[in-house]
Formats: C-alpha cells, structure tokens, sequence
C-alpha cells in the first residue's frame, strides 16, 4: 500500500526504508514503484554489487556500483493503441534528467574512491535519444578530469559483465538498461536476496529498499532472506552519517553468511529467518 500519510512522512523525514511491493502484470495498473519515484522525484537508482567473502559465485572479484536514472525513458509510462493491435510506447530522454543523473554518478564515484564511470546505451541505434544521455554524460565527465570515463553499448556490457565484471567500477545508464543490468550484476554475486539498493531525490532525499519480489508462496513460513534489507539499511545508516553502526550491521550480516552455519534456503542452508536474524543479532 501507498498511502498519503506515507508519502507526507518520506518528504518530512527525508529518509525511508521498504520492503518489496507486487504490482499485478499486464492489468493496468500502474507500477507502485514507478509511483513511488515519480511522487517523490527519486532520480537515481543506487546499487551497490559486491562479492560476498565465504559465500562462493562463479565471481570472487564483483565490486560495482549501478546507477539507473529513474524518472524516464521507456518507463515513463506513454503508451497508447495507435490503431487496434498496434501499441505505441514513448521513450523520453531529457537533458535535464541525464545531467542529473550523470552528476550523481560521477559525485559518487568521487565520494566512495571509485576511479572509473562507465555510461551505458544504445546510442548506435537510439541516436537521438540515447545519444543525448551520452552527451550529458560527456559534458559532466570534463569537470570530473580525474575520473576514467568510458562507454559500452547495452548489450556488449551485459556480455563483458559476465565475462569479468572486475573491469567495471561505476555504471551509469537510462532507466530500461539499468532495470535489466542491476539484475544482472545481482546474479553475479548470488541474487537479489543479497543485494541493496537505494533511491536519491533532490535535497538528500532517499528512500532504501530490498528489490527481490514478495515470495508470497513462503510469507508467513519464517524461510525469506532479510539480507538484502539489512545490507538497504546499511545504506541508509551511511546515508544519515551513521557509519560506524552501519560498519558495525555490514560485518555483522557479512560474518554471519561467511560462517555458513545460518544460512537461509536460498543461500543453501536450513536457517530460518528468525535463526539467521538472531545470529547478527548476537554479533553485533
């Protein structure tokens, strides 16, 4: 549910946590999520990908950051029946949005000791659209000299990515290319239950979250990995300058999946979600 009291409380605060929300497919309604960004102008999609020590990938060398604009492109929700059985979907890239969020990246990088950017596109095929995203991303990239800068077309990156996803650093893409690169990168490390993830708006605003689905086949059953929430709220404590606490969550989390001994289903163990919980509980 999205309520206004929710809303009213995000621009009071400034700061949120949630967990997944389902949006029925192909029925109409409008993605909550979509919603959710959109009302609360949350531009910039954050997610870290990072290897988990102990807990053994294809992959022991992962640590990327996505950055996804948010607000636009082929999400911006224009779609019409031109005539019966012919839909029309609008792709909207502005200079405004692919500024910001390329200033975002680039600022990132810069704050978290990043040395690289990597825009992400279509711009071979879009020209118009995707290569006014890349524009953006070159005009932003001459006040940041210090940072490589460079650029990959959609799908080679998706190939590169699981060839050595250690040649990348921080990616910077429109909204449809980062929805499906953000998942991706999860896979890499182990899935969504292990990866954080974390909205920016305007004036500090953020609002956290875990982006694996509902599960409503195990809720109630005690079996859901709260991984990728705990590592969401780390993002957040670091968010509200709470970096020893959100140090002291990550290595408790972290530990506790190194160990092996609580682990949940999806991470191949028996734990519960309580056990799991309880053991960095005891940690911390």
């Amino acid at each position: 549910m999205i309520t206004r009291e929710n809303l009213d409380s995000m621009l009071t605060n400034r700061v949120g946590l949630k967990g997944p929300m389902t949006t029925p497919i192909g029925k109409g309604f409008r993605s909550l999520n979509l919603t959710l960004r959109k009302e609360l102008g949350l531009y910039a999609n954050v997610r870290p990908c990072f290897s988990i020590p102990g807990y053994k990938t294809r992959y022991d060398n992962v640590n990327l950051v996505t950055i996804r604009e948010n607000t636009e492109g082929e999400y911006s929700g224009l779609e019409h029946e031109v005539v019966k059985g012919v839909v029309e979907s609008l792709k909207v890239i502005t200079r405004v949005a692919s500024t910001r969020v390329a200033e975002y990246a680039f600022k990132y990088a810069v704050d978290n000791q990043r040395r690289k950017v990597t825009a992400v596109h279509k711009a071979n095929i879009m020209k118009m659209a995707d290569g006014l995203f890349l524009r953006c991303c070159r005009e932003v990239h001459e006040k940041y000299p210090d940072i490589e800068y460079n650029e990959v077309i959609v799908d080679n990156a998706c190939m590169q990515l699981v060839k050595n996803p250690s040649q990348f650093d921080v990616l910077v893409m429109p909204n449809l290319y980062g929805d499906i690169i953000s998942d991706l990168c999860a896979g890499l490390i182990g899935g969504l239950g292990l990866t954080p993830s974390g909205n920016i708006g305007a004036g500090g605003l953020a609002l956290m979250e875990a982006v694996h689905g509902t599960a409503p086949d195990i809720a109630g059953h005690n079996k859901a990995n709260p991984t990728a929430l705990l590592l969401s709220s780390v993002m957040m404590l670091r968010h509200l300058g709470q970096n020893d606490v959100a140090d002291n969550l990550q290595q408790a989390v972290l530990t506790t999946i190194a160990e092996g001994k609580f682990r949940t289903g999806d991470l191949g163990g028996t734990a519960t979600t309580s056990e799991f919980a309880q053991a960095i509980m005891d940690k911390l």
